[in-house]
């Protein structure tokens, strides 16, 4: 398993004004990455830098506002993004708000998109079983 710099900030995006953050919560380095998460999407789809989603809700972005160690979280096991985008939480962990975030129009999937993303998933599922 690679080494990760745990002394990066770490972040979290919520559609919630939050001050702790919940055992278990998605957490990233990538604050563009974050940001898009508090928009409470329900498919992410990542292409080189360009993020797109589906999520249409405002919301907030955080910082943990403490250090973070291997024992504080782990790389997600059921993730879709490349290793190391997406961690989950292993203990509560404090936040700090960094500010309110928007839906950036641009960075909506369209109909289209979405179909062809989920036609994409529906035949790797069948490949896998």
């Amino acid at each position: 398993m690679p080494q990760w710099d745990y002394r990066r900030t770490w972040y979290h995006g919520s559609p919630h004004r939050l001050t702790t953050l919940r055992t278990g919560s998605t957490i990233t380095q990538d604050r563009h990455l974050a940001t898009v998460f508090s928009h409470k999407p329900t498919v992410v789809s990542i292409s080189g830098r360009e993020i797109r989603h589906n999520g249409t809700q405002p919301g907030f972005l955080y910082r943990i506002a403490e250090e973070i160690g291997p024992r504080d979280a782990h790389p997600h096991p059921r993730t879709t993004m490349e290793p190391g985008q997406e961690w989950l939480t292993d203990r509560e962990l404090r936040l700090e708000l960094i500010g309110p975030t928007e839906v950036v129009e641009a960075e909506l999937l369209t109909e289209e998109e979405l179909r062809e993303l989920e036609r994409r998933a529906s035949l790797r599922k069948r490949r896998s079983a």
